[in-house]
């Protein structure tokens, strides 16, 4: 299926193809020029791997000049409503695999002169990255808000679907009353990190005490399921726990907060750094996000949904390539040599600039959903 040998090398079939797929996505809701240019804004990231208009109208594949070019998506960026469900679902609709889902949420911030860029993303693990599936812009520096976590959850599950939902996983800034509560309600699952120093409420004693108490006794990298229900932040939950040292060589304690009681409450919280995974593919291991001068909102999230669309494409390119015609080298700590995602945006770069598609695979297939 995917060996299909494409003889069409020039870059102009290849803005045509890119099209198509979209189209087969988009159908009625995007028109065919402004599909077009997404496509020509995708390719050019993907051969250049940076996000500034300047760089990209410069590697556009068309016949107007850089400025004409330049203007476009400048245009683009600027009035065409591009909504995030459209982008959300494009992506959900090529995932593998729509059941038993891991969420993880987290919060990400760039500088860009005075400003603070703040994203509030929710992705999809997936083997070793957090697929990104939607995302909410913050105008503020600092933590997310209750409601705007409370908003994004609820979209997701408004789009997809509860019964498609695993569990959530998200860090300790993700503690908050209202917003646990808000989980128990919906009975989402989850396992989100704790601050060591809060209290909790053990029923069994009728007594109150920071909860990394429950986990004092334990030797070093012993992992501890306390199978009582408790009371952290005014909500009932379960908590399990594991004592570290930390680099500095001072104890530290990794306390998980779950909805329900979770043995394997760490083994799915492990699975949080792939959102840290995401993070780097859209800034330096990746797309170089942070080199954008856009500090609009609405331009922003545009840039951004659009960028998704190339990293998910990219990764997903990489990790078919690595299962079935050029495994990643495997390093002595036993880390790949290199990201799925680079290895995808590589091989991709490669078939951009080159007229020969030297892998022979049909990089499109991979991102229609069939």
């Amino acid at each position: 299926m995917h060996s299909i040998h494409h003889t069409k090398t020039s870059q102009d079939s290849k803005i045509t193809d890119l099209t198509s797929v979209l189209e087969q996505n988009f159908e009625t809701k995007i028109n065919k020029a402004r599909l077009k240019l997404i496509s020509m804004i995708i390719l050019a990231l993907c051969k250049i791997k940076t996000v500034n208009y300047q760089s990209l109208a410069n590697v556009f594949d068309s016949s107007a000049s850089t400025e004409s070019s330049l203007r476009r998506i400048q245009r683009f960026m600027a009035d065409f409503d591009l909504p995030m469900m459209l982008i959300s679902k494009f992506i959900f609709n090529i995932l593998p695999n729509k059941k038993d889902l891991v969420l993880v949420l987290d919060r990400t911030n760039w500088k860009f002169g005075n400003s603070n860029i703040n994203i509030l993303m929710l992705g999809i693990c997936y083997k070793n990255i957090a697929i990104p599936i939607m995302f909410k812009m913050l105008d503020k520096r600092g933590n997310s808000d209750t409601l705007e976590r409370m908003g994004l959850v609820k979209q997701f599950i408004h789009w997809f679907g509860k019964d498609c939902i695993d569990c959530l996983l998200a860090d300790r800034e993700f503690v908050g009353e209202k917003w646990l509560g808000f989980l128990n309600e919906n009975r989402i699952a989850y396992h989100i990190r704790s601050r060591n120093n809060f209290k909790v409420f053990c029923f069994d004693k009728n007594e109150e005490k920071p909860v990394f108490w429950l986990f004092n006794r334990l030797k070093i990298g012993e992992f501890y399921h306390h199978p009582k229900i408790v009371k952290i932040n005014g909500v009932r939950c379960y908590v399990s726990g594991v004592k570290n040292l930390g680099r500095d060589g001072k104890l530290d304690f990794l306390i998980l907060i779950s909805f329900n009681k979770s043995e394997q409450s760490l083994e799915y919280y492990k699975k949080r750094w792939q959102i840290e995974t995401l993070f780097k593919a859209f800034k330096t291991s990746g797309f170089n996000i942070e080199d954008t001068h856009v500090t609009d909102q609405k331009r922003l999230e545009k840039l951004f949904m659009v960028v998704m669309i190339a990293l998910v494409w990219c990764y997903k390119i990489g990790d078919f390539i690595d299962e079935n015609i050029k495994p990643i080298k495997i390093k002595k700590h036993q880390r790949k040599a290199v990201s799925v995602l680079k290895y995808g945006l590589n091989c991709l770069n490669n078939i951009l600039l080159n007229p020969f598609n030297k892998m022979n695979i049909n990089v499109l297939q991979i991102l229609s959903c069939t």
